[in-house]
């Protein structure tokens, strides 16, 4: 049985990969028992469905902000560096 540690460490998992069968169903168990951790997963989905919607957002949002080009090239610059090194 898995305690409400490893269901959340789970869920958080199963956000970055598909959990196995055995995690799966041990997590599937866990949850039908726990009112807590299914707290804690619907508030995870609920985050995560955020985050994607502030990111189209930010794709689609005017360009005319208030930093200057300079500024902007910098940040360009900082965030391909930084997908770079985890890639």
């Amino acid at each position: 049985m898995l305690t409400c540690k490893d269901a959340s460490h789970l869920i958080s998992k199963n956000q970055e990969r598909p959990l196995g069968f055995r995690e799966r169903w041990g997590l599937r168990m866990h949850l039908w028992m726990c009112v807590s951790c299914r707290r804690f997963e619907r508030q995870v989905a609920l985050m995560r469905q955020a985050l994607r919607m502030l990111g189209k957002r930010a794709e689609t949002a005017d360009d005319s902000t208030d930093f200057p080009p300079e500024a902007r090239e910098r940040i360009r610059k900082a965030l391909a560096e930084r997908s770079d090194q985890k890639g």
